[in-house]
Parts: structure tokens; C-alpha cells; sequence
């Protein structure tokens, strides 16, 4: 365990990293969980690990996944190199915006900017306005971009944080094709949290298999004996070795359960490496989800 790095002053006590512009759903994430803290754009999600790591904020804010692009590249990667702990999650809705600047009319849009996901995740919105569509470094870059330029013509898919800070209307609200669409985000810190076992919670964490004929199939069979309910399982290359994988793993219970200590027990037997990075409570919409299964 590594030791655990003291916010730099008592402003850091109260900041909360996270990668983007001001206004990103990343932000909105932090805004919406910790209400009373600042937060903190980064350029990248390297910038926002480092911002925690060196004691210029107190914790970071991370997209891992989303209901409709899948998982966040390069996130798995960083996790364990950053030698941050995960402490909780949180499943943000994504509501999508067609913003523009003041006194601007839905016929007058010709063009709309956004993040690539997010124009992947408005098609619909494109194909009925007719417009072109954009690239733009992320959403809520494209909301700025959209009011320093002063066009009427242009509008930007973002949130409504981002209209409110860069003073932009909605035209329309909800403009997203897929109503599920959710981004899971974990919060990072340098010290691990040990919630109470008897409450619902999450275990990650990443490990290498032994170059072993069916390792991994040896090494997940733990998991089913003893009925633990794995929920994510993410490979990935180290290093550019096509022949050196890491995983990354997501379990529901606490590895002071007896079904989870004896699984672990197993897939270390059969790995060369397991850390776990974090030991958290289940956010409330996965206990609604899965009372629902």
C-alpha cells in the first residue's frame, strides 16, 4: 500500500479533479456527488490522476464505461499505474442538449459540434435537422467554442452545465437516441476505504493469469463455485506484448465474505499477480438494477 499523499493546502482538502473542460459530464458527475467541493479540469485523465497523486486535489473523478460506447480507452491502463484506491461509484444519466447562443432558432443551426460519442449518440437529431456535424475535443469544449465564435448557425450537444457556464440556450433537451444512456464513473483517492461487510459493495481488481494451459479458465472458476456475481472482466495488453495480458475485474461482495475470500484464494493459486484497487458500496442504481433481474 503505498502512503497516502496530504492535499498540498487546505483549498486541495476541497478540490475534485476530473478530465475536461468546465461544463463536461465529467464535471456534472462531480458536482452532482460532492456538491460542497471545486472542481478541477484536467487536460487528460493522466493530468486529473496526477492532480490527486501529488496532493493538489483531493480526488478524481473517472468515466470507466458507457451504456452506449462502451468502455473508456486507456482507462484500464492508468488504473493500476496511477496507485490510486477506488472509493465509490457513480452512474451519471446522460442528457444530451442542442445548445446555441442567445436569440439563435432551431431553423437557423447549420452546423453542430460535439464530442465524437456524443454526435454518435444524436443521429437521429442530425439526420432530422439536416446539419453537418462536427468533431470537437469534447462536449463541453464545443459549447465554448460554439459562444466565443458568436455564430448563430453553429450549435454545440452538450450539457446543461456547460450552457449555463458559457451562456448558451437549449434549443432542445434530451436530444440522445438512446434513453438508457448512462456513464459509470469511480471516484479515486490515495487512501483506501474498508466499508462495512454487511452492506452492498464492489471489489476491483486487476490480474495476471500464469502461462498456464486454461489458467483463466481456472482462475475464474472460483467465482462461479462459490456463487460471487462478477459484473466486469476487461483484458488488455501490457506493455505492446501481444503475449503479456492484465485483467481488470469488478465483483459484487466484500473480500471478508467467505465465498469472496475463498474465490480470491483461487485466482490467486492460478495468477502471478492480484491487486485489488478498491473495496467500495454499490451505487444505489446497481442494488435498483439488480433487485430487478
Amino acid at each position: 500500500m503505498t502512503a497516502a499523499v496530504k492535499p498540498a493546502n487546505a483549498a486541495a482538502e476541497n478540490l475534485i479533479a476530473f478530465q475536461g473542460e468546465p461544463g463536461a459530464f465529467s464535471d456534472l458527475a462531480c458536482r452532482t456527488v460532492f456538491p460542497a467541493m471545486t472542481t478541477l479540469p484536467c487536460r487528460d485523465f493522466a493530468e486529473a490522476f496526477a492532480a490527486v497523486q501529488e496532493g493538489r486535489a483531493k480526488l478524481a473523478m473517472i468515466p470507466v464505461e458507457n451504456s452506449v460506447a462502451g468502455r473508456v480507452a486507456d482507462i484500464y491502463h492508468l488504473l493500476p499505474e496511477s496507485r490510486l484506491h477506488i472509493i465509490a461509484e457513480h452512474f451519471q444519466r446522460v442528457e444530451l442538449n442542442l445548445l446555441a447562443l442567445p436569440g439563435a432558432k432551431l431553423a437557423d443551426i447549420k452546423t453542430v459540434t460535439s464530442h465524437v460519442h456524443a454526435l454518435g449518440q444524436c443521429r437521429g437529431l442530425i439526420r432530422e435537422l439536416g446539419v453537418k456535424a462536427v468533431v470537437a475535443a469534447d462536449t463541453a469544449g464545443s459549447a465554448a467554442d460554439v459562444a466565443r465564435r458568436g455564430d448563430k448557425t453553429v450549435a454545440s450537444i452538450a450539457s446543461t452545465l456547460a450552457g449555463e457556464l458559457y451562456g448558451l440556450k437549449s434549443l432542445r433537451a434530451n436530444v440522445e437516441d438512446a434513453e438508457h444512456n448512462t456513464t459509470r464513473f469511480i471516484v479515486m483517492t490515495t487512501e483506501p476505504i474498508n466499508p462495512d461487510p454487511s452492506t452492498p459493495v464492489v471489489t476491483s481488481f486487476v490480474f495476471r493469469v500464469r502461462n498456464v494451459p486454461a489458467a483463466l479458465y481456472k482462475a475464474m472458476g472460483g467465482f462461479a463455485t462459490n456463487g460471487v456475481n462478477m459484473t466486469k472482466l476487461e483484458s488488455y495488453m501490457l506493455g505492446g506484448n501481444f503475449f503479456a495480458t492484465q485483467f481488470y475485474a469488478d465483483i459484487e461482495g466484500h473480500p471478508e465474505h467467505t465465498p469472496v475470500r475463498l474465490a480470491m484464494e483461487e485466482l490467486s493459486f492460478f495468477s502471478r499477480e492480484v491487486r485489488i484497487l478498491g473495496v467500495y458500496p454499490q451505487h444505489p442504481l446497481r442494488q435498483k438494477k439488480g433487485a430487478g433481474d
